[in-house]
């Protein structure tokens, strides 16, 4: 039995040595439109550290909520400024940390074997007794976006009525992958991710505010995990995977 116990120390003290006894766990919360990108980044940051990325998706609007109700996050990554700025002015970033990682375009999809449409058409009259999915326009980013850009080209009054609205941007992508709606509005990296669907036409920047998505470390929760995380998402690999998945990288 001695000599059992003295291969059970003499392992726990090759796997502390090795780095794996102290892995950590960061947990992330993200925009939905962050998913496909965020989770191969994750996949490499860990990888390459031992530590595990632990993501959580929804609307910009429901992680802020979330985070300023308490909830263990240790990094932010919102789909625009606004919810972060929700976030800040409550105390609960980390000075010092936040700062823009990402931009996007917005696009018009659907099905790829549709009609061919575009922004210059009535889009009102194309649809019919049909939706236009979108995310949540008063609270979603992709949302509130898309709603700017459709008033700039006179045509939200009209296809008011007629936008099937979604928790967030994800399943306002899923309502077109899947045949429920015929035409959505969502990010052009959402588009990217789902081959079901195909871009159509893409709003012009001037349409709507400027697509800016930020990052930041949540305080009380410091950690070199979560710090490690947020200098890799900045780093050449992460900047790689999200050019590669439609995004466009800001900064560094």
């Amino acid at each position: 039995m001695s000599g059992l116990r003295l291969a059970l120390a003499a392992l726990c003290l090759m796997l502390a040595g090795s780095g794996l006894a102290r892995a950590e766990t960061v947990t992330v919360f993200a925009a939905s439109s962050l998913k496909t990108a965020l989770e191969e980044i994750a996949a490499g940051f860990g990888a390459e550290t031992g530590d595990q990325v632990r993501l959580s998706f929804a609307g910009s609007s429901a992680m802020a909520r979330q985070i300023m109700a308490g909830a263990p996050a240790d990094l932010f990554l919102s789909a625009n400024p606004g919810w972060m700025d929700a976030v800040e002015a409550e105390g609960l970033l980390v000075a010092g940390t936040r700062r823009d990682l990402l931009g996007n375009a917005l696009v018009l999809i659907g099905a790829p074997d549709g009609p061919e449409v575009g922004l210059g058409d009535d889009l009102a009259a194309v649809l019919g007794d049909d939706r236009l999915a979108m995310a949540l326009v008063e609270a979603v980013p992709a949302g509130i976006y898309g709603e700017a850009a459709l008033e700039a080209l006179g045509q939200w009054e009209a296809l008011a009525p007629r936008v099937a609205q979604a928790e967030n941007v994800r399943a306002a992508l899923a309502l077109v992958a899947t045949g429920a709606a015929p035409l959505g509005i969502v990010y052009r990296s959402d588009a990217q991710a789902e081959p079901r669907v195909r871009v159509l036409d893409t709003f012009a920047a001037d349409t709507h505010p400027p697509i800016t998505y930020p990052v930041a470390r949540i305080a009380g929760r410091e950690t070199p995990a979560a710090d490690a995380f947020l200098a890799y998402l900045g780093g050449e690999a992460a900047r790689a995977v999200f050019t590669r998945h439609g995004f466009d990288v800001i900064g560094e």
